[in-house]
């Protein structure tokens, strides 16, 4: 626990006037439904892509990032060169033209255009519950950070940051929070940097951090190259940290998370409906991946160091009784969520420590700002417009979105509470995702690019794709993990190295599932008219044109340059 300064308070306290600043100067501006669910569709692309990228910028991002960073090292990087940027790429220059094209509200509402209402209300309700989730993490996060630091209560903290994500949000809709993401990101930026170089310095440098991350390696039994090269090893499960081959990283992580997360998840794809062009729409993930490769530097480096300088920056993981938790095979847990809080706590000065920490708060806070706007769309357009109130006017949806944002934080403070069962919060999410966006990828892989698929086809293959990762989870467990909500709960089948290994499986079986059933149903139904599908089917749909002045604010050349760079980082850390 630390202490913080008059110093370090006045920092925070600027910081919360400014996040509800913003919000108070946009409500004005929140006029009509389309202003509070899509800001109007007249943001500039360098907005929208900071928001596209600060969108997965909450506690799961620093946090989650700085806790796999510790407990796996650089091959965390995964989630970025193979399990972002390409799919990022893609949702830019393929994906967006449908989504913003079509004028669609929101991602189920595409669903609903392609193929029916009932595949539409299925996804809603599994994003509904899924942004739920990731809102919750964000809650538990700071109420833990600020409770086992600072001395908060728990409850408290988590109270007062939904009191205040609530304001901001209800006064500004999905502006506010956009442009409250945009200061996060610069948030991060500025208080993330000095610690990754300070961190550097107390280990000797990049060179000392390899040498001790190699010494780590070799006492947990793994290959020293473990924690400090991305692709050594990964012929076997049982060479590198992650544990997990080839295969089960690119197919589950690198495909079918990645894209079904980039290129479905309403989150983000939000963003960059709310740009003022088609161009700016297509430009707007393309900018948000430019950044994003070399967030692995600032977000997972300090976990690594932390694993570095040793046991005593990452504590254990407390029982309710206070003791350490031990797993299955006797070992202790490790708290590595608390990784880079503590390598905050142990390094920043007053007034740095203040900066620091008020990062990880407006991280934690934007993510729960960024889910609760995705719900609050949703749940208005997709369910309650859908199937409650069909021809309210404009004004009662609006009033209704204001009340699904009341209703999206409180079921989100309920699921802060659940969150507390995993020492990694990334892999919670990951796991939350496999059940939601894993099956959802596939339904929009046939969707938009097999003109053939069907509603029926589309609505029982996401059935199954839901099914099949239940069943999975049931049936496996990753090695030292207790039979419940990490699995285990129909019988132990299978056994996995790593919850993350676990998890990247479960993928890969419910976009598998959903994939063959959607084909399959599809054939066996009738098709629906191809003058029906303009504008939803790749083949049926005429290609956007750019209406960018010079050649290199194209799309495609944006997206090549940056699939160069991606590579290259790949090799350079091979």
């Amino acid at each position: 626990m630390t202490q913080l300064t008059t110093l370090d308070y006045v920092v925070m306290g600027i910081y919360f006037v400014v996040v509800l600043g913003i919000g108070w100067a946009l409500r004005r501006m929140m006029r009509t439904s389309t202003d509070f669910f899509l800001s109007g569709r007249s943001l500039p692309p360098w907005v929208t892509g900071l928001a596209f990228l600060s969108a997965n910028l909450g506690a799961q991002e620093v946090i989650g990032m700085g806790a796999s960073g510790a407990k796996y090292g650089i091959a965390t990087s995964h989630f970025y060169w193979i399990g972002a940027i390409p799919a990022m790429v893609f949702v830019g220059i393929f994906m967006m033209p449908f989504y913003y094209g079509s004028k669609a509200r929101s991602v189920p509402e595409y669903l609903k255009l392609r193929f029916d209402e009932k595949t539409r209300t299925f996804n809603a309700l599994g994003f509904a519950a899924m942004t739920v989730f990731s809102s919750g993490v964000s809650m538990y996060a700071m109420g833990k950070l600020l409770n086992l630091l600072l001395g908060w209560d728990f409850d408290t903290s988590i109270i007062v940051s939904a009191v205040i994500v609530l304001a901001y949000v209800m006064l500004g809709g999905l502006t506010s929070a956009i442009y409250n993401e945009v200061l996060q990101f610069f948030m991060i930026v500025f208080g993330f940097a000095p610690l990754v170089w300070v961190g550097l310095k107390q280990v000797g440098g990049w060179d000392g951090l390899t040498g001790k991350l190699a010494a780590a390696a070799t006492q947990r039994g793994l290959p020293e190259y473990a924690y400090t090269n991305v692709w050594q090893g990964m012929g076997s499960a049982s060479t590198n940290s992650i544990g997990i081959e080839w295969f089960g990283m690119v197919m589950g992580l690198g495909f079918v998370l990645s894209f079904g997360y980039w290129c479905t998840d309403f989150l983000v794809v939000q963003r960059a409906m709310a740009a003022d062009s088609m161009t700016a729409a297509r430009r707007t993930p393309l900018i948000a991946a430019v950044p994003k490769m070399f967030f692995p530097f600032l977000v997972i480096l300090p976990g690594m160091i932390a694993l570095a300088m040793g046991d005593n920056i990452i504590p254990a993981k407390l029982t309710a009784a206070g003791v350490p938790l031990l797993d299955t095979n006797g070992n202790v847990v490790l708290d590595y969520d608390l990784a880079t809080p503590m390598m905050l706590v142990k390094l920043f000065p007053t007034g740095m420590l203040g900066l620091g920490l008020t990062a990880l708060i407006a991280s934690f806070m934007s993510g729960m700002a960024g889910n609760v706007t995705a719900f609050n769309t949703v749940w208005t357009y997709d369910i309650y417009q859908a199937h409650i109130r069909k021809h309210a006017s404009d004004e009662h949806y609006l009033w209704m979105g204001r009340v699904a944002t009341v209703g999206g934080i409180a079921l989100s403070v309920a699921a802060a509470y659940v969150a507390g069962a995993f020492n990694n919060i990334m892999e919670f999410l990951q796991l939350v995702f496999a059940f939601v966006n894993a099956p959802l990828f596939a339904t929009f892989a046939l969707g938009m690019f097999w003109k053939r698929s069907t509603g029926h086809g589309a609505f029982w293959g996401l059935f199954a794709g839901t099914v099949a990762p239940a069943i999975h989870h049931g049936i496996s467990l990753a090695n030292g993990a207790e039979v419940g909500v990490k699995g285990g709960f129909f019988g132990v089948v299978l056994n996995y190295p790593s919850e993350m290994a676990q998890t990247f499986w479960t993928a890969i079986a419910a976009f598998t599932t959903c994939f063959v059933v959607t084909i399959v149903v599809s054939l066996a139904t009738p098709a629906r008219k191809e003058s029906e599908l303009e504008g939803l089917v790749y083949s049926l749909t005429p290609k956007p044109t750019d209406d960018a002045r010079v050649w290199y604010e194209k799309p495609s050349v944006f997206a090549v340059a940056v699939l160069v760079v991606m590579v290259g980082l790949n090799v350079a850390f091979f």
